[in-house]
């Protein structure tokens, strides 16, 4: 083992990936009537023949500010953010559900409690969820690199980190399905360097007139693609195989302006998806998908398609590949929120029926920053994002700064299954 390894193995504290299943009794998943918002949702699921299944994605900011309090938050069932965003997720339902910025624990406490306390309790008269089945590893979130990453003369400390991060494991995520996880198939890219994507978009040191040097040779041969991480995680329904491909790229960042790292976050799905055969996963397996395989893309991009950012965005790399189908979820609450709150939303480019995050006005505004996107050999019957308007059911569960839940919204896509199984 290279002493680059042996460093990361201690700064990950000697734990591996974890795969959790949670085989509990089955509870029924008929929708409690909330008003027009669960019946519209309710009816766009049974129109569609053949087999619905509900892929969502939801930010939750269940992340703390150090290791451990997650998991003491969860305990009870008392946390008002917690119930808040269950009672979101109880009201879409959806099958199959990523949790963005969600703290990492190598028992994975916090997610059972979660799933227990809060997803398997009815919230506000809501009918319960059960999740058999979870998914969730070791992001790079708070990994101490143990070097200089942000060049402050100090090593340590956030900045320093593989990604960002006070702790190990805070903002992971965490997957949870009703349908089986072929957990002997998962896999994840967190090892991934940076350096080793063809192309890979390496910060410049202006000092210099070589291209991509800013870090060291030593930081490059230590640094990850990933600032969670990237996962593929099979998802097993009526015998047919969907990729659900979770990630939450870091946001720019002071020392990372024009979003390279970002971009290449999202270029690495783009590539992954058309069958590449650079990606090697943590247990050194190499290559893309299979021409033909199915593929749910989902998670917290950072990077919206026309505002908030640099041009061309980097999700263009995704919502441009002829491979990837864009549903383009939006709702009436996000078109209002972007009316009424003004400030940089008044001078923005894009459609604001499309913003899935209510960020600062005087900032960036909001934004489409999640996404659900799918395979080409999927057809989707119905998606959208929870952003009811104000006034309506759930309204109350988005509302304005402090907000209930997150910041960020609930975005689904119901994708129809059909043909043959597989074998």
């Amino acid at each position: 083992m290279s002493g680059k390894d042996t460093m990361r193995v201690l700064a990950r504290g000697l734990v591996g990936l974890l795969a959790v299943s949670f085989l509990v009794g089955p509870i029924p998943a008929a929708f409690a009537d909330h008003g027009e918002e669960a019946r519209a949702l309710i009816a766009a699921r049974a129109q569609a023949p053949g087999q619905n299944i509900r892929f969502a994605t939801f930010s939750v900011g269940l992340s703390r500010s150090t290791a451990g309090e997650l998991t003491e938050d969860l305990t009870g069932t008392g946390s008002a953010q917690a119930r808040a965003i269950a009672e979101v997720i109880q009201t879409v339902r959806p099958d199959v559900v990523l949790l963005n910025d969600f703290d990492y624990d190598p028992d994975a406490a916090s997610a059972a409690l979660f799933h227990r306390n809060y997803l398997r309790v009815g919230q506000n008269g809501r009918t319960p969820l059960d999740y058999p089945y979870s998914y969730t590893a070791a992001p790079n979130r708070g990994v101490q690199s143990g070097y200089d990453l942000d060049n402050d003369g100090v090593v340590g400390g956030a900045g320093d980190a593989f990604g960002p991060g006070a702790f190990p494991g805070q903002g992971g995520m965490v997957l949870f399905s009703k349908y089986p996880i072929r957990t002997t198939s998962v896999r994840t890219f967190g090892d991934f360097l940076w350096q080793d994507l063809p192309g890979a978009l390496l910060p410049d040191d202006p000092a210099t007139e070589s291209a991509g040097d800013s870090y060291s040779v030593e930081e490059r041969a230590a640094l990850p693609l990933s600032s969670t991480s990237h996962w593929d995680v099979p998802v097993i329904v009526s015998g047919r195989t969907v990729h659900v491909l979770a990630s939450n790229p870091g946001p720019p960042v002071v020392d990372d302006p024009d979003e390279r790292r970002t971009s290449d976050e999202i270029r690495f799905w783009s590539d992954y998806v058309a069958g590449a055969s650079y990606p090697y996963d943590d247990d050194g397996t190499a290559g893309g998908l299979r021409r033909g395989d199915r593929f749910v893309i989902m998670g917290d991009q950072n990077s919206d398609p026309r505002d908030g950012g640099t041009a061309p965005a980097p999700i263009d790399q995704l919502l441009e590949n002829s491979l990837i189908r864009d549903p383009s979820p939006s709702s009436e609450g996000a078109a209002e929120a972007s009316a009424l709150q003004g400030g940089a939303n008044a001078v923005q480019h894009g459609d604001p029926r499309f913003d899935t995050a209510d960020y600062e006005d005087q900032q960036t505004g909001n934004l489409r920053t999640d996404y659900v996107l799918t395979s080409r050999t999927l057809r989707v019957s119905t998606s959208g994002v929870f952003w009811p308007r104000a006034g309506l059911p759930g309204a109350e569960l988005t509302g304005i700064l402090p907000f209930p839940a997150s910041a960020h919204r609930l975005v689904y896509a119901d994708v129809v299954l059909r043909g043959a199984r597989e074998r």
